[in-house]
């Protein structure tokens, strides 16, 4: 037996996010016993949104972190248990259990493992941007607009994020300010028209063709100004690296108070490399979907995914609680006929968690 292997598990789930929450109330209530792993963002990306109103059932909103809360404590009831730490690997034994590995080197083990580990936001990597994250630079809006009321703020990026962070923060900012890499946006049209009547009203000023190179400041006084470069022909940052086109940028200092990054996010899949699950072309977990039972399904055994780790489209938080629900229910699916079957795993030295039954 591996020294290392804490606690055996029906199920552990990978992530306290909506999805990984809301699949750890139904299989606590299916009595699956779920072991949620907390990860490097505990309760997702909800606990850095301050409100929250097209929840369902939450007529006047409710904050991330106390609808996070609330889920939680919802699941811990009907006997989910959650802990600290991040997996960085699971791997699928012989007889068919899984093998998880966390970054402390605490080892579990268990028949079924639903990731529900969600997708972190994508940041640009200048100059700067280390030092004063949190001090001026952010990914969410919502966050931390009003920390930085009265202040021009710069907003990178061209699609429906960047169009509705932008929108928020005119609330707020003396002036918004969109850097685009492209002359097109990539928003959906609603938001462009939305977007385009901020500029008319002189809330917001656009900045096509425009790419962000180094963000200037301290974390004491926060951010001063920004580097910008542009080109007409778009993607700024390519022709200033060109020797033939580098000539043709134009390159400038710019005065904001607040940057805010609005360029996507990278699901977090890394764990799962060597299990030879399925992914697209931008990292997110494919499933089964289509119609009827089994949608989670990885095709790995056992192993099912929910959340925005898997969803690139919605990224909505009801749309990853449905999908929590499914891979919960499919997880119990699964584990009900190994059980009957006889094919869960039966540790001789292991501990297993204990039933309230």
């Amino acid at each position: 037996m591996d020294e290392a292997v804490v606690e055996h598990r029906r199920l552990i789930i990978a992530g306290t996010g909506i999805a990984g929450l809301t699949a750890g109330i139904y299989a606590a209530r299916s009595n699956n016993e779920p072991l949620l792993i907390e990860g490097d963002e505990p309760g997702g990306q909800l606990t850095l949104t301050t409100d929250v109103e097209n929840y369902p059932g939450f007529p006047e909103g409710i904050s991330g972190p106390e609808l996070i809360q609330n889920m939680k404590t919802q699941a811990t009831k009907f006997g989910a248990e959650t802990r600290n730490g991040v997996i960085s690997d699971v791997a699928t034994e012989p007889d068919g259990h899984f093998r998880v590995e966390l970054t402390d080197g605490d080892v579990y083990t268990a028949d079924a493992v639903i990731a529900a580990s969600g997708a972190s936001a994508r940041t640009l990597g200048v100059p700067g941007e280390e030092e004063l994250m949190g001090y001026g630079l952010s990914t969410c809006a919502t966050c931390d607009g009003a920390f930085f009321r009265g202040e021009d703020m710069l907003v990178v990026g061209g699609g429906d994020a960047a169009m509705e962070e932008a929108n928020f923060l005119t609330k707020f900012a003396d002036t918004v300010y969109i850097a685009h890499r492209r002359e097109e946006f990539r928003a959906e049209d609603v938001w462009i028209d939305r977007i385009t009547e901020r500029v008319e009203d002189g809330e917001i000023e656009l900045l096509l063709n425009t790419e962000l190179t180094e963000i200037h400041g301290t974390p004491e006084e926060g951010i001063d100004h920004v580097t910008l470069v542009e080109h007409p022909d778009g993607h700024p940052k390519e022709k200033l690296d060109d020797p033939a086109t580098a000539d043709e940028v134009d390159e400038y200092e710019f005065d904001v108070g607040a940057v805010f990054f609005a360029i996507g996010h990278t699901p977090n899949t890394d764990f799962l490399e060597g299990l030879g699950v399925e992914l697209d072309d931008d990292g997110y977990l494919r499933t089964e979907g289509g119609r009827g039972a089994n949608q989670t399904d990885t095709g790995v055994d056992g192993l099912f995914g929910a959340g925005d780790v898997v969803d690139f489209h919605y990224q909505q938080a009801v749309t990853a609680a449905g999908m929590g629900c499914e891979a919960a229910i499919d997880a119990d699916e699964y584990l009900t006929e190994r059980e009957r079957a006889g094919e869960l795993y039966e540790p001789d030295e292991v501990p297993v968690a204990e039933s309230d039954d």
